[in-house]
């Protein structure tokens, strides 16, 4: 199990790398970006953001989970190359279809998505909605091969231009909202040329019909669910941006980018996790590995939403112009929405691996229908009146309510012996940290800043007095430690005689 962990790390921290870079980046250019652009622009650009991705998941039908899933069910290269390029064309297909007619439309698509007409702002959106699904796509290609390298090359050069074209067209250009989506999307686009060039051996714009219909019976069932499940995101922004306030709207969506230490550890968890889930043959090895990293994935990712539930004040102060302050009330329950969506892949996969990719659907759509139905009881004046703290509660609650739907639809289907008791556990750790220290401590001034730090010490401490980890983990946390140690003295005492090496070598050129 060790090994199948080590992998997992090794392999999603490489798939992290853009989105670190990318978010570390978007979090320094928020004062940048919030200071040229209203709450408005900053609404609308998230708002057809999310719209772009929801229709993406349309426009692949399946064809990208399936190609996964396929890839590792024959071991011959020339059919895994034949099933690449059909996957490629669909893809290619669809995506420069969807976008020529959103750009035909995009004067009454505008009015329909953001309620006022503006063409070139979808013209921008269709540009991404062809330049991320086909993005996406390549990237699939990368990761089911582990081509880590290229994956790192290609995600930072897409950061690396994505950032200079924002800059570009936002500060210097006022290009707004305009500016926020076009800087993005013609990175990509660019980025997606350059892996076709690249990955030319699986790239293709003929579909093999057998192929393709093999992967869209595997596929299109699980567009319902994916698409439920990601409408849940684009169901809160929409809401706030068309029926509660266009500036709240904006401040939700800095909240979302504020978020994105946790995004990051479910995204890299999302890229690595399907590839090794699927390539473990033996049944019941995989149900006891799924089991361990549920473990795992709980602790590592809520242990970062417990930190920015804690420091949630500070970081939209420090990040954020003054008037986004308010979108500290929705950070910590949209930190928690990721580390439930990050439990939900586990489920997901476990449903994929046993090809009942129809069963996805009832959990994705009673998460959607609860997720509507608390916006509206949470978010108005005329409900609760949470405003955007409300639209995170919703969100985390039709999270939750997925999971248990989830749970029923596949213990019987595959059974997966979780560590209920350790799940719990850490949760109960994770929550009283969080809670207590925002109810406890003061949540201003440089002393409440080092105070909330220190109160996040108390959950290892925690953790190891109530006995969440077992003996042998903690036997393997010291041997790895033991051995970390030992190859640091090794490294320094090659650097101690190479020194004196060069020192000797310096005295010979003196004589």
């Amino acid at each position: 199990m060790l090994g199948y962990l080590k992998r997992l790390l090794t392999t999603g921290a490489a798939y992290q790398f853009g989105d670190i870079l990318a978010k570390g980046i978007a979090l320094i250019t928020i004062p940048l970006y919030t200071r040229y652009a209203s709450r408005g622009a900053y609404g609308a650009a998230n708002s057809l953001l999310t719209a772009v991705i929801l229709a993406s998941i349309f426009l692949r039908a399946g064809v990208g989970e399936a190609f996964v899933r396929f890839y590792f069910d024959d071991r011959d290269a020339e059919r895994r190359e034949r099933i690449a390029r059909t996957a490629t064309a669909a893809v290619a297909w669809t995506t420069s279809a969807a976008a020529i007619a959103a750009v035909a439309l995009a004067a009454p698509l505008s009015r329909l998505i953001l309620g006022f007409r503006d063409p070139l702002l979808l013209d921008c959106a269709a540009l991404g909605l062809w330049a991320f699904t086909n993005l996406e796509m390549a990237y699939a290609q990368l990761r089911v091969d582990e081509r880590v390298r290229a994956y790192v090359y290609a995600s930072g050069a897409n950061v690396a231009m994505t950032v200079t074209f924002t800059v570009l067209l936002v500060v210097v250009a006022g290009q707004g909202a305009r500016g926020l989506l076009l800087g993005n999307f013609a990175a990509s686009a660019l980025v997606v040329l350059g892996l076709w060039v690249l990955l030319r051996r699986r790239f293709s714009l003929r579909a093999r019909a057998g192929d393709l219909l093999a992967m869209l019976r595997f596929g299109a069932p699980t567009v319902p669910a994916d698409a439920s499940v990601y409408a849940l995101q684009v169901a809160d922004r929409l809401y706030l941006f068309r029926g509660y306030s266009h500036a709240a709207a904006g401040e939700y969506s800095v909240a979302l980018q504020l978020a994105t230490i946790v995004f990051v550890v479910v995204r890299g968890f999302q890229y690595a996790w399907p590839p090794l889930a699927y390539s473990i043959e033996d049944d019941r090895e995989a149900a006891r590995l799924y089991a361990l990293v549920s473990t795992y994935f709980l602790l590592a990712a809520g242990a970062v939403a417990a930190a920015v539930a804690l420091l949630s004040r500070t970081v939209v102060r420090v990040l954020a112009a003054h008037s986004y302050f308010g979108a500290h009330a929705a950070l910590p329950w949209l930190a928690l929405g990721w580390t439930l969506y990050g439990l939900y892949l586990v489920m997901l996969v476990i449903i994929a691996r046993s090809r009942a990719t129809i069963r996805s659907l009832p959990a994705a759509a009673a998460g959607l229908a609860l997720n509507v139905v608390l916006l509206v009881l949470l978010v108005p004046r005329s409900g609760a009146g949470l405003g955007i703290a409300g639209a995170g509660i919703a969100l985390c609650g039709a999270y939750a309510a997925m999971l248990v739907v989830m749970h029923a639809a596949t213990r019987r289907l595959f059974p997966v012996p979780f560590e209920w008791r350790r799940l719990a556990l850490g949760a109960a750790i994770l929550a009283g940290v969080a809670v207590s220290g925002e109810l406890l401590l003061p949540g201003e001034g440089l002393a409440g800043i080092a105070l909330r730090l220190l109160w996040l010490a108390l959950i290892p401490v925690l953790l190891l007095v109530t006995g969440f980890f077992a003996a042998h983990e903690l036997a393997q946390a010291r041997s790895l430690a033991a051995a970390a140690r030992a190859r640091a003295r090794r490294a320094r005492g090659a650097e101690s005689e190479a020194e004196r090496q060069a020192e000797l070598g310096e005295q010979l050129d003196r004589y």
